[in-house]
């Protein structure tokens, strides 16, 4: 059914028609709610340090964790102090906690996990994103500023810089929630738009995306992606569009014996490699933070993102005005 109303998002056809008045009644909700948050009937709260946002309007991933990663590159070269906060979609818990280098998926989430592992930098999760901000500046009050990973619609958290991030499917068939993919309508006002595979009826900066050469394992040891050439090799990939995994991979020269599609956020508890002798498994590194554990000897490929200069430029110019002045509310 998920895949079905995947294609159905695309265009509107029968099946999108047929769920049309159920999206009428999703845009009055997510209006009343958005208006609330507008005239203080909820409560936003703001934090002492600028808030960046990144997410998006559609339902499924879009290729904001990537994004994060490559914002907190960029913030660490400019000797800024960031982190990070998540709800941790798909962790076992429910509590506000900081996640470690030892957590677990389970614990954290496997966003959040990799970023840690990645950025390094201090990351927290919570069923209230405002609630894992506190958190993180009262364990971390050096902090100069926070990323919040999702979050475009959870208006409890002001925010003062948002990025909203599109992959090839762009806004699909333009309608709401469930005839459509949108979470709200689009366009909205944001301040920066990141979009990937061009997007039709999409402005904004263009993100260049690609594997890298090589693959690690839980060890950390490394292998060139062109030693694995005309060898047997499984991937498999938990990731909200696993077919693009797959096909960057042979754009690197591998021919895949078997490709195996689960679903995003995908636990790996149970699950069990088919990989024999001589072969190889290669999986995201999304998924190996969960898959690890288990079989460590897993080859996970890094996925490398990159912007135009003029896409820094403009995000360090919003960032600065907010870093060097008191930032103002922004309504929901």
């Amino acid at each position: 059914m998920r895949q079905a109303l995947q294609r159905a998002w695309l265009r509107r056809g029968a099946l999108a028609c047929a769920l049309w008045p159920l999206s009428l009644l999703f845009g009055i909700l997510a209006s009343l709610r958005r208006a609330a948050y507008r005239v203080a009937l909820l409560a936003t709260e703001r934090m002492p340090v600028p808030v960046v946002v990144v997410g998006n309007v559609v339902a499924g991933g879009a290729g904001k964790t990537p994004v994060v990663l490559a914002l907190l590159e960029h913030l660490q070269a400019r000797g800024l102090r960031a982190g990070v906060v998540s709800r941790g979609y798909g962790r076992g818990t429910r509590d506000c906690r900081e996640v470690l280098a030892a957590s677990s998926a389970n614990d954290a989430g496997d966003e959040p996990l990799l970023i840690k592992h990645l950025a390094g930098v201090p990351v927290f999760v919570a069923p209230s994103r405002a609630q894992a901000a506190r958190a993180l500046l009262a364990a971390h009050p050096d902090t100069q500023l926070i990323v919040c990973d999702d979050g475009l619609q959870h208006y409890a958290l002001a925010r003062d810089v948002e990025l909203c991030v599109f992959d090839g499917r762009g806004a699909g068939n333009g309608w709401l929630l469930p005839a459509g993919p949108l979470r709200e309508p689009w366009p909205r006002p944001v301040d920066l738009v990141l979009h990937s595979g061009s997007p039709q009826g999409i402005e904004g900066f263009a993100v260049q995306r690609e594997l890298a050469a090589f693959a690690v394992n839980a060890k950390g040891e490394r292998i060139e992606l062109a030693a694995l050439r005309g060898q047997p090799v499984i991937a498999v990939a938990g990731i909200a569009r696993p077919q693009a995994f797959f096909g960057m991979l042979e754009q690197r020269g591998l021919a895949l014996a078997l490709r195996l599609a689960l679903p995003d956020h995908y636990d790996f508890d149970s699950w069990d490699s088919p990989a024999g002798a001589g072969c190889s498994l290669v999986c995201t590194e999304k998924d190996a933070v969960k898959l690890w554990p288990r079989h460590p000897g897993a080859w996970a490929v890094p996925l490398r993102v990159s912007m135009a200069p003029a896409f820094w430029q403009a995000f360090d110019r919003l960032l600065d005005a907010k870093l060097s002045s008191p930032h103002g509310s922004q309504t929901a």
